[in-house]
């Protein structure tokens, strides 16, 4: 595995942490199928029930793509790491278990995407956010899809055609992250998420997770009767039976994620 991406498990949660902090955590391809591996490893381990993506050190989350790297090599060469980033952003769209993102820093460009296919974003409230690619000629591309489908059509395009700094509290109040806190309080704030997630049912947040994203581009009529259908799998599981019953007896549910 590639020594820019870190990876531990503790008390249910495992850890991917970017670990190029001279690079400000740029994302290199090597790191790319390092996150895929490590995301793979986490979904099969019964002992990890969420998955916190951060970076080292308060110079950047995530700064995008190694331009380094897209500079050079003929086309088909330059090619293969968006072709191979798009695909680490649709693992990510699909992966069951909770992602939770510690924004430590800026996050920009590719790193933006990489953000967003997190189901909760905790970001100091003294950071920024920016997709800059315009100013050099080029798009966000990929990230584009994530922008519209969590800030809007009128937001991402501003965001995307100037390619301004976005503060950490405009970006909670556009829905761009989740929550924007004092840096003092951003690991407090991530270890009770994580704790919360970790307590919950692996399986009814997996079929959770499925139904929510399968639904979002439905019309309503089949989303409602989609999520029917969910719902009476989610109903069927060992968890949903235990978390009930342990709700009548007024105790703390055991759930084994079957």
């Amino acid at each position: 595995m590639s020594e820019d991406l870190l990876y531990e498990v503790k008390e249910g949660a495992a850890f991917l942490t970017i670990n190029r902090e001279s690079r400000r955590n740029a994302i290199s391809q090597e790191m790319i199928t390092a996150f895929t591996d490590y995301l793979d490893k986490a979904d099969r381990d019964e002992d990890v029930r969420v998955v916190c993506i951060t970076g080292t050190g308060e110079k950047a989350f995530c700064s995008g793509a190694d331009l380094a790297v897209t500079l050079t090599g003929e086309k088909e060469e330059r090619l293969a790491g968006p072709r191979n980033y798009a695909g680490l952003l649709k693992n990510m769209a699909g992966f069951g278990k909770p992602l939770v993102a510690r924004v430590n820093g800026p996050c920009l460009a590719g790193g933006i995407g990489l953000m967003l296919s997190c189901d909760i974003i905790i970001a100091r409230n003294d950071t920024f956010f920016r997709t800059p690619e315009v100013n050099v000629g080029i798009f966000p591309m990929m990230v584009g899809a994530l922008l519209y489908r969590n800030v809007g059509r009128k937001k991402a395009i501003d965001m995307v055609l100037t390619g301004r700094k976005i503060p950490a509290p405009e970006a909670e109040t556009m829905g761009l992250i989740t929550r924007a806190v004092e840096p003092a309080r951003l690991d407090d704030e991530v270890e009770e998420t994580l704790a919360i997630l970790t307590s919950k049912s692996p399986i009814g947040m997996r079929i959770g997770k499925e139904a929510f994203h399968a639904m979002s581009d439905m019309p309503f009529e089949g989303a409602v009767d989609y999520l029917c259908e969910a719902l009476g799998r989610a109903i069927s599981t060992e968890d949903a039976m235990e978390g009930m019953t342990a709700f009548m007896q007024k105790r703390e549910p055991d759930f084994k994620g079957k």
